[in-house]
């Protein structure tokens, strides 16, 4: 028998999830409420299907101070039940090493938490804020960066109200990107208050939506929601997804309706370890993100956040992905490596050494080939001014 074919063949024999498409009517299986409504959380939800490592069946039962485990079916219809390091499964399954806090964990690694203002406000970039508008997700990433927040029913709530005060009074503020949890679990009419108020402030230019809904719970991204974000334009978003299986029909079919609305949409993956640490992998990616319309925008280095080094990949990995992608494939499909700098740093982008030498002649540089070349610099120099032109002076492009 030829080895795809039985490949076929095992994953047509392999355990299902007790909810799947085949045994769900398909109003309900296409409804995100359904789904929504019975997500797996306990470790009989799995168990019943999933060939449980004794690793993954230890957190599963003493999950109690773990990070919350949900998944939707459409989602866990992904997962491979009997192999540990499916790329799926390492994300949304826990492990006993999340029990597991190393020297250098953070419970707040991006220090949101010291840029924030008001409750649900980040400010830590000069001319743009986030707004942690819910806690809520669809499922749970295993490595979240806001453990200490989302899915957490003590925490404290936005000020939504407050929220809006503080960017009417900072005027320099021109970009608000709304984030959590995942806005898009809001009910139209509620997300729609909500970008509204934004936008009717004058200074704020445009809107941004970061969300994992189309790799989690495409039957979100309905034709009526679509519809309503394409009154707000400009509107961006920023998408989630971190290995090709995640692009199945459903969720292209998804960013096409977003895309089609007029939504410029960038994905951001995060780099894990034994999920998307290969260039082959990271490769097809990107090539499926560009076919579905998306383009590749960052590539993170995992957050240094408690119970997830296990997770994390090298730095040097990272400058090795952007070394495999770089010239080997289509330029946008190329993304930014950055790391969030521990403590409230922003991002900080990495990437390989491509300057061999510089002199004030001339620069010598590299391509991905690896041959040098070099580049002469202009008799008269000039630098770039931050500074903004007075209004005697020509203001050429603004």
């Amino acid at each position: 028998m030829h080895p795809a074919a039985s490949r076929g063949q095992n994953a047509q024999n392999r355990p299902r999830p007790p909810k799947n498409r085949d045994n769900t009517p398909p109003e309900l299986w296409n409804d995100w409420r359904w789904q929504l409504q019975n997500r797996y959380s306990s470790f009989e939800d799995y168990a019943s299907w999933i060939q449980l490592t004794p690793s993954e069946a230890k957190a599963l039962k003493g999950s109690t101070g773990l990070f919350r485990t949900q998944v939707t079916p459409y989602f866990a219809e992904l997962i491979d039940p009997q192999n540990p390091r499916c790329a799926i499964r390492r994300q949304v399954i826990p492990v006993a090493s999340e029990f597991i806090d190393n020297a250098h964990d953070m419970a707040d690694p991006l220090g949101e938490d010291s840029h924030s203002p008001v409750p649900g406000l980040v400010h830590r970039y000069p001319d743009r804020v986030l707004m942690l508008v819910t806690n809520v997700c669809a499922a749970y990433c295993r490595y979240c960066t806001r453990k200490r927040w989302v899915a957490n029913e003590d925490a404290d709530m936005p000020q939504f109200q407050q929220a809006l005060e503080y960017l009417r009074k900072h005027k320099e503020i021109r970009d608000v990107l709304f984030s959590g949890g995942d806005p898009l679990l809001f009910p139209d009419a509620k997300l729609e208050r909500y970008i509204a108020a934004v936008r009717a402030i004058p200074h704020i230019e445009f809107v941004r939506i970061g969300t994992r809904i189309p790799a989690f719970l495409p039957q979100r991204v309905t034709p009526e929601l679509c519809a309503m974000l394409r009154k707000y334009h400009p509107l961006w978003m920023s998408v989630h997804f971190n290995v090709a299986k995640e692009l199945t029909p459903e969720a292209v079919s998804a960013l096409g309706r977003l895309a089609d609305a007029g939504i410029p949409l960038g994905c951001q993956t995060v780099l894990l370890k034994g999920v998307n640490d290969s260039v082959p992998r990271m490769k097809k990616l990107v090539h499926e993100l560009l076919k579905a319309r998306v383009r590749p925008y960052y590539l993170y280095q995992c957050d240094p956040v408690l119970g997830t080094a296990h997770l994390r990949t090298s730095v040097q990995a990272g400058i090795e992905m952007i070394e495999g992608l770089r010239g080997h494939t289509t330029g946008y499909g190329v993304p930014t490596y950055v790391i969030d700098g521990p403590g409230g740093g922003g991002k900080v982008p990495i990437s390989p050494d491509y300057v061999l030498a510089r002199t004030e002649e001339a620069i010598t540089i590299r391509n991905y080939e690896g041959k040098s070349f070099k580049y002469y610099e202009p008799a008269k120099r000039s630098k770039v001014t931050t500074a903004r032109p007075s209004k005697a002076e020509p203001a050429d492009g603004m």
